[in-house]
């Protein structure tokens, strides 16, 4: 008799589809690039990825575009597409996605990013205060659960939305549930992404700091009544080498291009986000940036100064190594109850390659050794 393991659900994203400055990026460097998106989507799948993270910006290419584009040029790559909630109504949104998920035969989860800094959200028209953005999000995940998960007409009369008859007619592909990711670091976040996602994400914090982070939507889970927290994703950008040796040298020069000339085009970007100097607003820049300070190298292989860098700009805490050492880096993470990896470089295509040919089946290896090592134990108590 199996039992089930851990182990087995661990699963391994990339990222494509993305404007980000900090990145080097063949070809024309296009904001869409047909030829680059479809070679970079294949790469993915061929390398073994379960899912690619599509972004947001309010000025890069909308998601659902590149996730239809990514999907019609691959066959089982999943599509995890970042969505703001507040920019279009949720009764349209949650069509929208169904509609893709029916279209790709199932590929497709929602990232919900509530919203980072007050400058972004006005962009595109938002002006609510960072707390109250937040009480928007959980009115309108409810909404969007309600409208894949059951039948109608609804109705409905929230704080911010209000809706009379909806009648879904498109569901999620086979009636399967489709999962909500959920990122956010401050108060505010854990309590709504506790309550509503089905895995909530981190950015790279060291192993202590995400343990602790771990717990805190634990507790947010309990209090909001569920059974069990979400599932865990946290996020890095390795940095391969032959060696150790070999992974420094160009960790090195990955920070020396970042501190030229492609460095200061994102502390451009990093300053119209956040104006006249000030630190990040978000809670998750601030939180890697004091991670920063306390060191450049934390546990194996976690380095932060291309954190510093970019003014704690996103995804920014590299792995550094080998594919043996960042292997066993990932798998740390893995022990302390992380269920999801999302791996990017700054090389995005070569470096997805290189993943996927030196370092995601290291780490599959070692899943499936733990997975058939527990069953094991489990079946003999």
């Amino acid at each position: 008799m199996s039992h089930a393991s851990p182990y087995d659900e661990v699963e391994i994203l990339g990222m494509i589809g993305t404007a980000d400055a900090s990145e080097i990026r063949p070809g024309n460097a296009a904001v869409v690039d047909p030829d680059y998106t479809a070679r970079f989507a294949k790469a993915h799948e061929d390398g073994g990825f379960d899912r690619v993270l599509i972004g947001y910006g309010s000025g890069w290419a909308e998601g659902t575009q590149v996730a239809a584009y990514a999907a019609a040029h691959t066959e089982r790559l999943g599509l995890l597409v970042a969505h703001r909630p507040g920019v279009v109504h949720p009764t349209l949104a949650a069509r929208t996605f169904t509609t893709l998920d029916q279209f790709s035969k199932g590929r497709v989860a929602l990232n919900i990013v509530t919203g980072s800094t007050d400058a972004e959200q006005r962009r595109e028209g938002d002006y609510l205060p960072h707390d109250e953005r937040y009480d928007r999000t959980d009115e309108y995940l409810q909404i969007l659960r309600t409208a894949w998960d059951s039948r109608g007409p609804h109705d409905f009369e929230g704080r911010y939305y209000r809706f009379e008859g909806a009648t879904p007619q498109v569901f999620p592909y086979q009636d399967r549930h489709l999962e909500l990711f959920f990122g956010g670091s401050s108060p505010a976040a854990y309590v709504v992404g506790a309550r509503r996602a089905d895995t909530y994400m981190l950015w790279g914090e060291p192993l202590k700091e995400t343990g602790e982070q771990i717990a805190t939507v634990a507790a947010r889970a309990a209090e909001a009544g569920r059974a069990q927290r979400p599932r865990i994703s946290v996020s890095f950008r390795p940095i391969l080498g032959a060696t150790d040796e070999a992974a420094w040298e160009r960790a090195h020069g990955i920070l020396d291009t970042i501190n030229g000339v492609v460095g200061a085009q994102f502390k451009q970007k990093v300053g119209q986000m956040h104006p006249q100097g000030r630190a990040p607003e978000n809670a998750g820049s601030q939180r890697l940036l004091a991670v920063a300070e306390k060191g450049e190298l934390h546990d194996r292989c976690l380095w932060t100064p291309t954190t510093k860098a970019v003014g704690g700009g996103g995804n920014s805490t590299a792995l550094v190594g080998s594919p043996e050492t960042v292997a066993a880096a990932i798998l740390d993470y893995v022990e302390i109850g992380v269920d999801t990896v999302l791996i990017r470089g700054y090389d995005p295509l070569q470096d997805a390659i290189d993943y996927g040919r030196d370092l995601l089946p290291l780490v599959r290896q070692e899943l499936a050794h733990r997975a058939a090592t527990r069953r094991t134990e489990t079946a003999a108590v």
